[in-house]
């Protein structure tokens, strides 16, 4: 699981998602984000399932958008790992 979260969070644009979405905290909406890259929606939707897949967001439909989170497991997840690495 690990191996899998490391490779979704290894492309730029992911790893500066999950960054948004951390910084945010609670619950972003799909709009929010997307004003935050200079890419087309069907580009930042690839992202997104990339990082859901993995297991790293989570994603709610709210009416028309979907709000998302990150995972509170795979970033300790990712947290311990790169704890231990620093030893």
């Amino acid at each position: 699981q690990l191996a899998a979260m490391l490779k979704a969070l290894a492309h730029p644009v992911r790893l500066q998602m999950v960054e948004l979405l951390s910084r945010l905290g609670g619950q972003v909406c799909v709009c929010d984000l997307e004003a935050n890259f200079d890419l087309s929606q069907p580009t930042i939707s690839h992202h997104l399932k990339v990082l859901r897949q993995a297991g790293i967001i989570s994603g709610e439909q709210r009416g028309v958008w979907i709000y998302y989170a990150t995972q509170p497991a795979a970033m300790r997840a990712l947290t311990a790992l790169v704890s231990s690495l620093d030893g």
